[in-house]
């Protein structure tokens, strides 16, 4: 054949296949069902492991205040289902490492407590890790261009790990709210300073209220054990942080008051913030009033009317609390977000991201 016999052949190979296709009777076809998606089984995601896109070593330099807990075999796996992360506290892995996270506690006094005589391999990545406020963070201009990550309670970390969060999901459909309760007001506080905002706010509400004050600085130690039941015999508790600061939100608010049952009274960052990572409608927040006349009075009449109390767990139907106090699970959190960060970051200016 030539080239023009093809050509030809082709040519009337796409003139006749329309023809022949259109005899044909397509319903004498058996017909195949389609499933419906919901006879297929859907996995619940708590019986899913999570996992990394690759398995990393991570070298815990310093434990934080001295405070250790075991490591050993695969703790992430075993108690957060996060597959593929190990933890280690044994510096002789620092060249093994991928990470190497450093609590700035322990290295409050400068960066001689750094490793900055070992070789650093290329690729390991140095954590900066603080759950501390910026007022207590020392010496941070020490460590410009020396870390790699930022671990924090701040959403704009590079590995956000809060004192505790909100969940969509109700743990107690049917929540009984006690509305008869023997305190109005109560705040466990050890380290009072005369200095910090929440001190004034203090000093001033109490001249328009009774407030139950326990802790190192009443002289009125709270074991733990009793912490929050004590708390849970009064209507309100004094969430105030010793900072106001970006995102600063600590367990004052999610264990003392949201695990006691009491109604925090927040001081703090913006009510944004607390509207953005707390229950619905579950605090009142003191810069909602002009003065602590106001706030005072709006308390009393509060737990006098116990339908509006009770409004103020209302969010339990729909939501839950869970607080994050273990080391290790903060540390396995570095394994989910490593893969999305950047390879080559290297934070200049540790103390203006952190005083930002």
């Amino acid at each position: 054949w030539g080239y023009s016999n093809v050509f030809l052949f082709l040519l009337l190979l796409s003139f006749l296949t329309p023809l022949f296709l259109s005899f044909l009777d397509w319903t004498s076809f058996p017909q195949i069902p389609l499933l419906p998606l919901r006879n297929f089984p859907i996995l619940p995601l708590r019986n899913l492991t999570i996992l990394p896109l690759r398995n990393l070593t991570i070298l815990l330099w310093h434990w934080p205040f001295s405070r250790s807990f075991r490591l050993s075999g695969d703790r992430c796996l075993k108690m957060f289902n996060i597959s593929g992360c190990f933890l280690t506290d044994d510096r002789s892995a620092f060249l093994d490492a991928n990470v190497v996270v450093f609590h700035h506690r322990e290295l409050s006094w400068g960066p001689s407590d750094l490793p900055m005589h070992l070789p650093r391999p290329a690729s390991q990545q140095w954590v900066w890790l603080s759950m501390e406020p910026p007022a207590n963070n020392a010496n941070l201009s020490l460590f410009n261009g020396v870390f790699n990550l930022t671990m924090s309670y701040r959403r704009d970390a590079d590995i956000s790990i809060p004192y505790g969060r909100s969940e969509l999901g109700a743990a107690e459909q049917e929540y009984q709210v006690d509305v008869n309760r023997s305190c109005l007001v109560s705040w466990v506080v050890s380290r009072y300073q005369p200095q910090q905002a929440r001190a004034r706010v203090y000093q001033s509400l109490k001249e328009h209220l009774h407030i139950q004050v326990f802790g190192g600085w009443s002289h009125r130690p709270l074991p733990k054990r009793r912490l929050l039941s004590t708390i849970a015999r009064c209507f309100f508790y004094l969430s105030f942080e010793n900072s106001e600061s970006t995102d600063y939100i600590s367990e004052k608010l999610w264990r003392n008051a949201f695990q006691s049952g009491a109604v925090p009274v927040v001081l703090g960052p913006s009510r944004a913030t607390y509207e953005a990572l707390a229950p619905p409608r579950s605090f009142i927040h003191v810069h909602d009033f002009p003065n602590t006349a106001d706030l005072a009075t709006y308390l009393k009449q509060l737990a006098a009317d116990k339908d509006a109390y009770a409004e103020y767990f209302l969010w339990r139907r729909t939501h839950q609390v869970r607080t994050i106090t273990d080391w290790r699970e903060r540390l396995c959190q570095i394994c989910l977000r490593f893969p999305h960060l950047p390879p080559n970051k290297v934070y200049q200016d540790l103390e203006g991201w952190v005083n930002s």
